[in-house]
């Protein structure tokens, strides 16, 4: 246990060479653990995403390796110098520097560019180091001591101020090291990427939340809460699930549907609801599609369960794209079918090999023949309307080079007999309205 510091015991170990060496001692385990600490963040900022150690060890990394480095030379003091005295207040610094980096690291990770969030850091910090100084100077005993003299009545129990405070003291702790714990395991499930992704975020979010669950009981157990008292919290949880909360009940086992059997990954190009896009963001509730024109659709996991989903990357990420063109009658069809085939070989996206381009004839129109040309691509999350463009660019400055002609729309007028009507028999002349001109037949 750990006491406060006793300030005459201060000045006498200051006027001792031997306090003197404790101190040093101490000042080179922090001065040790600072280098050490300076060393991994310039190699964790160095290396990125492919670091091997998590971003939230790095955060407290310093007061870590100081408390192993102060443990150690407390042992080897108290073996051959006897009880120590600046390693002891030493101790209780590092952890409170290491509650308040751990409070703040869950705190950027639970509420990510929250405006309240430096205010909140801000008083994390200042209450932590307040609680150490009035440590420190023996208040905060007394007023341990008050507290637990004050009783509040909670049912058929007696519960002092101080269990209350213990207790969520006690609760807050273990989720901070319930959600550290996931944190790594998440960061260490991103990296394995011989694991297929939806495995990874179902293991991930399988994980936290048995570990907060294993916290809560843990933290209830250890403040003494009844857990048979669950069972009843378990029973209005069933009933609000079957009164109101069906829809989000629904949402989350479809999304942990979809996670399991792969239907749905990260990247696949889908269409549902009559949007066509990315697949960005796969959670336990929702799904986000981002389409080509970056607009991001939250589809809601019953949604996908319950209804047709186009993936046109579910078994290959390879699209068929085909452009139809019409020629004249009097054009070489051959050569407008190989021209077509040429061109769209010299295009970067376009696929070769088995894939490679090809063109038909598709039927004859009223105003000439229509040819067709296909070609597959494996990037369509770049979009298909530039493609094309480039595509029906390069096809009509080569028709226009090789005289391959465009039909456009002919009407045929002819006109049956004189216009005058002379050598016609008046009974045969067809009547009109009176200031009606000739007859015509169309074409």
């Amino acid at each position: 246990m750990i006491a406060p510091v006793d300030f005459n015991r201060f000045q006498d170990a200051l006027a001792t060479s031997r306090g003197l060496l404790e101190l040093a001692v101490t000042g080179l385990c922090l001065l040790v653990a600072w280098a050490i600490d300076r060393r991994i963040e310039r190699v964790h900022v160095a290396r990125g995403d492919s670091a091997r150690l998590p971003g939230s060890f790095v955060r407290i990394a310093f007061p870590l390796i100081g408390l192993g480095l102060v443990y150690v030379a407390t042992a080897l003091w108290r073996r051959h110098a006897g009880p120590p005295f600046f390693l002891t207040i030493a101790t209780p610094l590092l952890i409170a520097l290491a509650a308040i980096r751990m409070l703040i690291y869950v705190l950027r990770r639970l509420f990510p560019a929250q405006r309240w969030l430096p205010a909140s850091e801000l008083a994390i910090g200042t209450t932590t180091w307040a609680l150490v100084i009035l440590y420190f100077v023996g208040v905060l005993p007394e007023i341990a001591a008050a507290l637990d003299e004050l009783v509040l009545p909670i049912g058929k129990a007696q519960v002092s101020v101080l269990a209350i405070l213990e207790g969520i003291v006690v609760v807050v702790v273990t989720l901070v090291v319930t959600l550290w714990l996931s944190g790594l395991v998440e960061q260490r499930l991103t990296r394995a990427t011989q694991l297929d992704a939806n495995l990874r975020v179902v293991l991930s979010k399988s994980i936290r939340a048995l570990l907060i669950v294993v916290a809560l009981l843990i933290a209830l157990q250890a403040i003494g809460f009844d857990l048979t008292l669950l069972t009843v919290f378990g029973g209005a949880l069933g009933v609000g699930i079957g009164l109101g909360l069906q829809k989000l009940a629904s949402n989350y086992i479809a999304g942990f549907t979809i996670l399991l059997d792969r239907s749905i990954r990260m990247g696949d190009l889908v269409t549902v609801d009559g949007r066509t896009g990315i697949v960005s963001k796969v959670t336990s509730r929702y799904v986000v599609v981002r389409s080509l024109d970056g607009v991001e659709a939250i589809v809601p996991n019953e949604t996908l369960v319950t209804t047709t989903v186009l993936n046109h990357s579910y078994t290959s990420p390879d699209v068929w794209i085909t452009l139809r063109v019409q020629i004249s009658y009097d054009s070489d069809v051959e050569a407008a079918l190989a021209l077509m085939v040429d061109i769209a070989k010299r295009q970067p996206r376009v696929l070769g090999g088995e894939h490679a381009p090809a063109s038909y004839l598709v039927g004859f129109a009223d105003n000439g023949i229509t040819l067709e040309l296909g070609v597959w691509i494996a990037d369509p999350h770049r979009g298909q309307l530039s493609l094309k463009s480039a595509l029906n660019r390069a096809i009509l400055a080569e028709f226009n080079a090789r005289g391959i002609k465009l039909p456009f729309p002919q009407r045929e007028i002819r006109i049956v007999g004189d216009a005058s009507g002379a050598g016609v028999p008046a009974a045969e002349r067809p009547r009109s309205a009176p200031g009606a001109g000739p007859g015509f037949e169309r074409g």
